[in-house]
């Protein structure tokens, strides 16, 4: 098998999947209709309610959902082998991922762009929404603490590629001011926000930026902090649209550098049922491969964004399946590239250390072996950066192999490519949990006055989960941190699958075939995810906190479970009971 074969069986997967199963939801389930006005129109604030170029919107929740995880999970999955990867990351693409972020986006947009967790209190009962609430803050922070962990590792590596990330923020802000504040064309101002990014690129070469680990996380706090505060317009939108930019032309050329290279997969497409991933302990593929991949197959938390941000800004309702449904199948083939370009170029970056992995007990030569391929490489891949430093090595080997372009030149890019997208990644989950923040004290806010303003200050409410996500990031374990936030995130996606379940319901016109079917996978995932937790909770050596944290997370996943049942008993009551999302 090569790297071509490979690619090229991901894209018609992808491709039909889209023209089939996408459009029959499109059609039967949803009822997508552009006569509806959508929230960005009816609640128009020029914050957060803002129509948006489908262009830029894709970009904005491509960048968003996608950022540094389906890079660092697929990375770590490696351990396993790359068939065991791509194996789990096709299956949940076509049969979770890409229905549950079109879904979630969509039954946002006809609540009022209201979040999933809001959605799952109409749904279910009042509590329900809190809980919901709970499990997505909680997911959230420990999605930001393991972001946070990792691309400050990154910046440490590389200098220069910290210092790029810092001016493009700069060239972002310009390029919103631009396009929204002067309304300057929309393709010139696109233009002048590529010029930016080049020459952000071009000053991070002449500045690299070198500063201590828990340097970086301070400056990564201020960052989500202000960053989720301001104004979409500010940074978030055109900061997102100059990255899809970026990503796209990244995830283009490693198609096409995969299929042109033809390189031989290197490392094992099987190493063991249980390498030593989590914590340094055996990890079973099942029921572990979830927690792992994470966003690469699926993921809890673009729920939260198609229905915090992306909801919000949409135009149309026919635009919702090429950004929630495309943008989780272009996820998917972004992880694909990911897998693939380690297996094939992954045992050249370790042979070049080889140096450095010697000093930590590892030969390089041997990880072609499967066995102890599942025993040494989590450590292996720390000593070239860790998970994001093994894909951007390898992807640079493959720039040289592909296209005669230096190494050096293909590592930066990507490097550049992974940093931003992470930070990205962190200032809308931020976002996210300030909107979060803001639905729990709504009871407060008819009664108005100086309590409810200062609680829902959004400067308040955005410090919290910084604050939090800094502090859970103090220890550096991010093979700890990332399976901790991969468990919460699967079980907050079979939650939110759950949730767009009932609501399917509701709209009483869905075939009943589409609507089991929905509910089966939930519940699939959902006791997959909970037996995971069950394991991390008792075989994986980890903090005080971190332990707490799936506690919590197993007893809000029982009486999510409990509620929904007891809902799915009376269905026929929630039609009555809310008729205004029904579609005509």
């Amino acid at each position: 098998m090569n790297t071509s074969t490979l690619l090229i069986i991901g894209i018609v997967i992808y491709l039909v999947c889209y023209l089939w199963y996408g459009k029959s939801l499109e059609r039967k389930v949803v009822g997508a209709d552009n006569s509806r006005p959508t929230p960005a129109h009816s609640k128009f604030d020029d914050v957060d309610f803002v129509p948006s170029h489908p262009a830029v919107l894709f970009g904005h929740h491509f960048a968003s959902i996608a950022g540094g995880a389906p890079i660092l999970g697929p990375a770590l999955a490696m351990a396993w082998g790359w068939w065991a990867g791509l194996l789990w990351i096709w299956f949940g693409n076509i049969l979770i991922g890409a229905v549950h972020d079109y879904l979630a986006i969509m039954a946002s947009v006809r609540h009022e762009g209201k979040s999933i967790q809001w959605i799952a209190g109409k749904m279910m009962r009042p509590r329900t929404s809190y809980l919901f609430q709970v499990f997505a803050y909680l997911t959230l922070v420990l999605a930001l603490a393991a972001f946070a962990t990792s691309l400050a590792y990154l910046f440490i590596a590389r200098p220069d590629v910290a210092s790029m990330s810092m001016w493009f923020i700069v060239a972002a802000v310009i390029t919103g001011l631009l396009l929204y504040k002067l309304r300057i064309n929309f393709v010139l101002g696109s233009l002048l926000g590529i010029l930016l990014t080049l020459g952000a690129i071009w000053l991070g070469f002449l500045t690299p930026l070198s500063i201590s680990y828990k340097g970086w996380l301070l400056v990564f706090f201020f960052y989500m902090m202000a960053a989720s505060a301001l104004p979409v317009w500010i940074l978030l939108q055109p900061r997102d649209y100059l990255n899809s930019y970026i990503l796209v032309f990244g995830l283009v050329l490693g198609v096409v550098a995969l299929i042109f290279a033809g390189a031989k997969m290197e490392l094992a497409g099987f190493s063991s049922w249980s390498p030593n991933i989590v914590g340094g302990v055996p990890s079973p593929y099942w029921p572990v491969v979830p927690l792992i991949i994470a966003c690469g197959s699926l993921s809890g938390i673009h729920g939260l964004i198609g229905s915090g941000t992306t909801s919000k800004q949409l135009d149309k309702e026919t635009q919702g399946l090429i950004v929630g449904y495309g943008g989780m199948l272009t996820e998917g083939l972004l992880s694909s590239v990911v897998t693939v370009t380690i297996a094939a170029f992954g045992l050249l970056v370790f042979k070049e250390a080889s140096g450095k992995l010697s000093e930590i007990g590892v030969v390089a030569e041997s990880l072609k072996e499967p066995l102890y391929l599942g025993k040494n490489y989590v450590k292996a891949i720390g000593a070239v950066g860790g998970p994001l430093g093994i894909f951007t090595e390898s992807y640079g080997r493959l720039f040289e192999q592909a296209f005669g372009i230096s190494a050096q030149a293909g590592t930066i890019f990507s490097s550049l490519w992974v940093s931003a997208f992470t930070l990205t990644s962190m200032d809308t989950g931020n976002r996210v949990l300030r909107f979060a923040w803001e639905e729990v004290w709504d009871p407060l806010k008819s009664q108005g006055g100086r309590l409810y303003r200062a609680i829902t200050n959004r400067w308040l409410a955005s410090a919290i989960p910084s604050a939090l996500s800094v502090a859970l990031a103090w220890g550096k374990a991010y093979n700890v941190l990332w399976p901790a936030f991969g468990g919460a995130n699967q079980m907050l996606a079979a939650a939110t699958l759950l949730t767009v379940a009932l609501w399917v319901l509701q709209l009483g016109s869905a075939p009943k075939g589409h609507v089991k079917f929905i509910i089966a996978c939930a519940g699939a995932l959902w006791f997959t995810v909970f037996a995971g937790l069950w394991w991390f909770l008792f075989a994986v050596p980890s903090s005080l906190l971190v332990r707490g944290f799936v506690v919590l997370e197993i007893l809000l996943a029982l009486i999510f479970l409990y509620d929904f049942y007891r809902s799915l008993q009376n269905t026929s009551s929630l039609k009555a009971k809310y008729p205004e999302t029904i579609k005509p």
